[in-house]
């Protein structure tokens, strides 16, 4: 039996052999992918916090307010303030087609006496609450005069029409949190005039209410996130799974060159071809993997990228790869048995792959997408490998916290398994 086990391994290393192209397509696209996947996501990331994002700001209040939102934004250190285009200063019709045009992603217009108007209506409030209370000046003149009509202001935001959603709304939470900062300001110094003796604040106007991010920690130090550690499990795991189409491929070509039945009127059990192929492809699977790991580690500095950090997690994340192997394995094994001709095992097993990774959470994380398709996720087995690769990675976890998952690969793999015996032994019955 152990014979027989060996030379249908050695089988599989010979086909492989034969195709050396697609054996070496196998190693190196993958490694092609996961660079430029995370070239590309680190260099948006330096973006968005590194570099500042060119901003057209147009005071008509240049007041107390605009002076604020202007500190503001140069103090956060991600904005340039534009206020001129080709030594022209510009205004709300030319800031607002530079933006339309996508010259500018943003433009703030602050209207005119934004500042004057809201200490009037701030001065107003303070005033009648004054007064209610007996407070301050109650004559008959002050109570029968008229409050003067004071019209809303509003701060126009144009973006860019290519602009993603998420900044458009960080930046209008900025700005909104910035403009009720002032007003707030704005009532607490009116009641300071109107109730204060001297200079010594009555009001402490410091946010009683802050937030700060906890993060987690490893020797007292912030273990912050970076972009290799999330791409390096997510195109692993989409490497290993694209196995899946070389191994149905093979699998129909043999059926359909007889070498199968010559197999098994060796005779040789189906169960021992299938284990001849999953031993075979799982050693191609953990050498991808190990390739990922060894580019990660010893490539991505070169290449101004994060180094990815393995210490004491290289055992358990050779695990996680071991069994999401299986997975694809078996997921292979499964199409190739079911398909008649190549013309249906590669392009079907091509397109479940991109399928699985996209709900899997390998594009987009599985938290961002609709009720309905987080319910979905959780049948995709690249979501299990990729949660247990982030339990491992990032979250700390040991070996009995990502058991769930690798029950869950290891269930799916013996599945698939059995499914492509039993249809198998049901189409040689026939």
């Amino acid at each position: 039996m152990m014979y027989k086990l060996w030379m249908s391994i050695y089988k599989e290393f010979l086909l492989l052999k034969r195709d050396f192209g697609g054996l070496i397509i196998l190693f190196v696209m993958p490694l092609v992918l996961i660079i430029t996947i995370t070239l590309i996501q680190d260099s948006t990331f330096r973006t968005v916090t590194e570099s500042k994002i060119p901003v057209v700001l147009i005071d008509n209040d240049k007041g107390e307010i605009s002076k604020t939102v202007i500190e503001n934004l140069n103090k956060s250190g991600q904005f340039e303030i534009i206020t001129t285009l080709n030594g022209t200063e510009l205004t709300e019709t030319t800031a607002k087609e530079a933006v339309f045009k996508g010259k500018f992603q943003l433009a703030i217009i602050i209207p005119k006496n934004l500042s004057k108007d809201l200490q009037l209506k701030v001065n107003q409030n303070v005033d009648k609450i004054v007064s209610n209370f007996g407070i301050g000046d109650t004559s008959e003149t002050k109570k029968d005069s008229l409050p003067q009509k004071i019209d809303k202001k509003e701060v126009r935001l144009y973006f860019d029409p290519a602009t993603q959603l998420t900044f458009k709304n960080n930046v209008k939470s900025s700005i909104d949190k910035m403009i009720s900062q002032i007003e707030t300001k704005s009532i607490y110094a009116t009641f300071q005039e109107q109730l204060g003796e001297g200079d010594a604040p009555i009001f402490e106007q410091e946010s009683f209410i802050t937030f700060k991010e906890i993060m987690p920690t490893v020797d007292n130090k912030e273990v912050l996130p970076n972009s290799v550690q999330h791409n390096v499990p997510a195109w692993t795991l989409f490497a290993i799974f694209f196995i899946i189409v070389p191994l149905s491929i093979n699998i129909v070509k043999e059926k359909g060159q007889g070498t199968q039945i010559r197999l098994l009127t060796n005779p040789v059990p189906y169960s021992i071809v299938i284990a001849g192929k999953t031993i075979t492809y799982l050693i191609i699977c953990m050498i991808q993997f190990y390739l990922m790991v060894l580019v990660g580690i010893y490539l991505f500095p070169y290449l101004s990228l994060p180094v990815l950090d393995l210490d004491g997690k290289f055992f358990l994340m050779s695990v996680v790869a071991l069994f999401s192997g299986l997975a694809a394995i078996g997921l292979g094994i499964l199409l190739g048995t079911i398909a008649k001709t190549q013309e249906q095992s590669a392009p079907f097993g091509a397109t479940s792959v991109v399928i699985l990774a996209a709900i899997g959470g390998v594009w987009v994380p599985v938290f961002a997408m609709p009720k309905i398709m987080q319910a979905i996720s959780q049948i995709s087995p690249m979501n299990w490998g990729l949660n247990a690769f982030y339990d491992v990675l990032l979250r700390k976890a040991d070996a009995v916290e990502i058991l769930p998952e690798i029950f869950l690969l290891l269930l799916f793999f013996i599945i698939t398994i059995f499914i492509a015996i039993q249809y198998d032994k049901k189409k040689r019955a026939v």
